[in-house]
């Protein structure tokens, strides 16, 4: 790439509302610009969340014949959160609306919670232990 980069993160949602209040509720975040109907930025993580008002039933792309649909559903790209107590931050997450798919998990990097917003979407919280990923790595 040569040239430095920075990411941001886009959340497709049905409720713009709803959604801004589970992710404020469930990660801490707060609301650093709204644009109008259309959409809403959360600030507070590593990288900033926009949050796009797209209603349910309308293409994802041009060309995709699947309309938008927030019940659960798979992706291949999902968030995960670094959190400091996997036990807090799922309850927290839990009140907040978001479903827990499987026990916690504990492997040598840490603590993996499976879960999924009121929206469809998965994600993870991750509570690293020890080095993290480097306990399991082999560079």
């Amino acid at each position: 790439m040569g040239q430095e980069s920075s990411l941001l993160v886009n959340v497709d949602v049905g409720d713009l509302g709803a959604a801004t209040k589970f992710y404020c509720d469930a990660f801490g975040l707060g609301v650093g610009r709204r644009f109008g109907d259309a959409a809403v930025e959360l600030v507070g993580g590593a990288a900033p969340i926009y949050l796009l008002l797209k209603p349910a039933g309308t293409p994802g792309a041009p060309g995709l014949a699947q309309p938008r649909d927030y019940r659960r559903h798979w992706t291949p790209v999902h968030l995960d959160f670094v959190v400091a107590d996997i036990q807090i931050a799922v309850e927290r997450a839990r009140a907040a609306g978001a479903a827990l798919e499987a026990p916690v998990a504990s492997h040598p990097w840490g603590h993996i919670a499976l879960m999924a917003d009121p929206f469809g979407h998965g994600f993870c919280l991750i509570q690293f232990v020890a080095r993290g990923y480097d306990e399991i790595s082999a560079a």
